[in-house]
């Protein structure tokens, strides 16, 4: 079916909307055999608290968004092309002890998964069961065939760590001792994703696939990696990913709507 909508008038107008809605911001979509496969509101798991977002399913990139005004305006526009990206299931009986801050009417969390790339890696949830097994069939479908095409030569293995959002550090995650005030800020670390505290995050490293610049990590995964060229293992929280084996990381990660601890501008 996809093969059959790349290059046809109605796709190019659908693409062609959503380029509208990200205005002058975003960035061009439309390219020859490209197609749009799907859209919808997924709730991202962001560093603060899970947020609304906008999402794009194409045959060879993901795009998403903040939602300005829904289905008309869009704007900090993020894009993974597939053949990088994996998925993986988060089981609801981890996922429904996520009813947290910035969801409406005491929801939990229920229906997600992981998206996994070199640039982002994050927890979405789907309102479905039904929907969530619609996107990961299509994102599944999407990706195999991405990397069939790619060959093996053109595909990034190294995966991002998923950030430990904030609520789930009341301290260092590191030296267990700082505990996190108003005043006594959290850092993550981009390397492991964890949440630490400024002394043991004086570092800064250049990591491949994120920045040009140089990017916060806590000491020790600097102390790993520049005396035994070793990356770090992403471990997520037991309290929400109880029971899944951790997944190696090449460090590269940015929160994109949480811009106190982003990376884009500076690093803090």
């Amino acid at each position: 079916m996809v093969e059959r909508l790349a290059n046809t008038e109605v796709n190019s107008r659908r693409i062609s909307h959503v380029e509208t809605c990200f205005g002058a911001s975003g960035k061009s979509l439309l390219q020859p055999s490209r197609v749009l496969v799907g859209e919808g509101v997924l709730t991202k798991l962001c560093r603060k608290k899970p947020k609304q977002r906008q999402f794009f399913l194409f045959n060879d990139i993901l795009v998403y968004g903040n939602i300005v005004i829904n289905k008309k305006r869009y704007n900090k526009q993020n894009i993974l092309h597939l053949k990088n990206v994996r998925v993986e299931q988060i089981p609801d009986s981890d996922a429904t002890l996520m009813g947290k801050e910035g969801l409406e009417g005491g929801e939990t969390l229920r229906n997600g998964w992981l998206i996994i790339s070199p640039s982002k890696s994050f927890a979405v949830y789907a309102q479905t069961a039904m929907e969530k097994q619609e996107w990961m069939t299509h994102m599944t479908r999407c990706i195999e065939e991405e990397r069939r095409k790619a060959g093996s030569h053109d595909i990034v293995s190294m995966s991002a760590p998923a950030w430990i959002p904030d609520d789930e550090a009341p301290e260092c995650m590191r030296c267990k001792k700082t505990k996190f005030t108003t005043l006594q800020r959290r850092h993550h670390c981009r390397m492991c994703g964890y949440v630490v505290c400024h002394a043991c995050s004086t570092k800064k490293c250049l990591i491949e696939h994120q920045s040009a610049k140089p990017l916060r990590v806590c000491d020790t995964c600097h102390e790993n990696y520049t005396r035994n060229g070793l990356r770090p293992t992403s471990r997520l929280p037991q309290s929400r990913y109880a029971g899944r084996s951790s997944f190696p990381v090449q460090p590269q990660f940015d929160d994109d709507d949480d811009s106190s601890d982003s990376d884009n501008n500076a690093i803090k």
